[in-house]
């Protein structure tokens, strides 16, 4: 089947990003991702790419669109929390952002669960993005109001 193929040539490609090497003495495993993320703005855009192509297989095997949004929340939370240095390294050898996809994709593919539509994974990512920019807008508001009175 063709969906297995790719899962099992994206087995590895996880695996080399999130968990291939082991630090010394202890049981904490780290990839190719917290090491190129080491590198300034090209790990991190490395990363990204890599996790995009990883979505991209799975879109053309079709998975559901619900699998493909949480997914997607995964390789952005990844790529704008590990683009900030240093805690953004710990992050990614914690956050395994490519194996926690690999998951969701096994789930969806041989247990049959995540389907539906993306809208489940969307509607509340906007109401939380419309909840803090509402935020936002008041606290320049009550600012710039700061700022008129004391001047």
């Amino acid at each position: 089947m063709k969906v297995e193929a790719s899962v099992k040539n994206l087995e590895w490609l996880a695996k080399l990003m999130d968990s291939q090497f082991r630090i010394p003495g202890t049981n904490i495993k780290f990839g190719l991702d917290a090491l190129i993320g080491l590198i300034p703005g090209i790990g991190d855009v490395t990363s990204f790419i890599i996790s995009g192509m990883m979505l991209s297989v799975l879109a053309k095997n079709g998975a559901s669109g619900f699998v493909l949004a949480r997914m997607t929340l995964n390789i952005i939370l990844d790529a704008l929390i590990g683009s900030i240095p240093i805690l953004g390294d710990i992050f990614d050898i914690g956050f395994r952002a490519n194996e926690r996809n690999l998951k969701l994709m096994r789930e969806h593919y041989f247990e049959g669960r995540h389907k539906g539509s993306a809208l489940k994974v969307i509607i509340p990512l906007l109401l939380l993005l419309f909840i803090i920019l509402g935020c936002i807008a008041w606290l320049s508001y009550e600012f710039i109001s700061w700022l008129i009175h004391t001047l």
